[in-house]
């Protein structure tokens, strides 16, 4: 996937206004996407190796499509971005599928709970980019088909500085100009958590990074990120106990386009289980405590037994991450080659 943008499936081509140009967040409508730009690094997932993931094809009212990921949570809800759903009438989602045109299931439905605190008319770069979509019938799972473990209430303010994450999605694999489309493979691209208060020395005085957001950049290449495309996806982790969690919904990127270091913003779903519940009636929190005390009592009653092998799935060690070159106090950002204005264009 490439570098930071705000990422919903709205395609933009641009021209507008010269000058300096400084990123700020921003969804797609307002991305300058840079000649050249393309998902980099992003691997392509195997069957069954992210069977949470979805893909959401969304139709507005005079009938445009657009298209943003999501991840499933339950048999009968999907999470993704509330930009994604804004002004959405009827949406149809795809489930188990590593290329778009071999789903598993296809789902059609027009249940879409986004945030109170969203305001859905003015759609765009907002805090609580989270929403809901139902299903009327219940999803079948399968080894391709799987819910995903979302983060805990503890675990919400978690600081994820320097952790190795995982996003995944369809996203675009160049510019539109250059001939480039929406992957039809499903991709995944390893990220590192940094603080929020790293994120706002690229976004100075953003008022979308609160607590409630988790700014990630790239891990070893500046162009890994998240793209066009793949809003409303999943970002994931390793948690103690082995188990991948959902830790970020794909939400903002940065005004500078793809293929930059920009940091790209999640939103974290530990802050919103009290909605979830009352939407949904679905309890999806855990307890991270009762999770390791479970782990041990396993260790401790493995170890006593006479046998040296253990049940416990060992806990893969995290790689090393490599140090970012040192950031600016004010990123320098290259002058747009064009000058330009942003304008969206919907795939039919």
């Amino acid at each position: 996937m490439a570098a930071a943008y705000l990422l919903g499936l709205f395609f933009v081509l641009g021209y507008a206004q010269a000058g300096l140009f400084r990123p700020e967040p921003a969804i797609v409508e307002d991305l300058r996407i840079q000649s050249g730009s393309r998902i980099v690094a992003g691997q392509p997932a195997v069957e069954g190796q992210i069977p949470y993931q979805v893909s959401v094809r969304m139709v507005n009212a005079v009938g445009a499509v657009s298209s943003c990921g999501g991840s499933i949570i339950d048999e009968k809800w999907v999470l993704t971005a509330a930009h994604c759903l804004a002004n959405r009438l009827t949406f149809v989602v795809r489930l188990g599928l590593t290329n778009l045109t071999r789903p598993e299931s296809i789902v059609d439905t027009d249940l879409k709970f986004i945030h109170p605190k969203y305001d859905e008319i003015r759609a765009g770069v907002q805090t609580d980019d989270i929403a809901l979509l139902g299903l009327r019938q219940a999803i079948t799972f399968s080894a391709n088909v799987q819910p995903v473990r979302l983060q805990s209430r503890a675990q919400k303010n978690i600081n994820y500085d320097g952790v190795t994450l995982t996003v995944s999605g369809f996203g675009r694999t160049d510019d539109l100009w250059n001939g480039g489309a929406a992957s039809e493979i499903l991709l995944w691209v390893l990220q590192r958590g940094i603080t929020n208060e790293e994120c706002l020395r690229w976004y100075v005085n953003s008022s979308v990074i609160k607590e409630e957001t988790i700014c990630v950049q790239y891990y070893d290449n500046p162009s890994q990120s998240s793209c066009q495309g793949d809003s409303g996806g999943p970002l994931t982790a390793i948690d103690a106990d082995n188990v991948r969690t959902q830790v970020g919904v794909v939400s903002f990127g940065s005004t500078a386009g793809c293929n930059t270091p920009w940091p790209s913003g999640y939103v974290r779903p530990g802050h919103y289980h009290d909605w979830f519940t009352e939407v949904t009636g679905v309890e999806f929190d855990w307890s991270p405590a009762e999770e390791e005390e479970s782990s041990e009592e396993d260790s401790s009653s493995s170890e006593s037994s006479e046998s040296d092998e253990s049940d416990e799935a060992e806990v893969p060690e995290v790689p090393e991450v490599p140090e970012d070159p040192e950031v600016p106090e004010d990123p320098e950002v290259p002058e747009p080659e064009e000058p330009y204005v942003s304008k969206v264009n919907f795939v039919n």
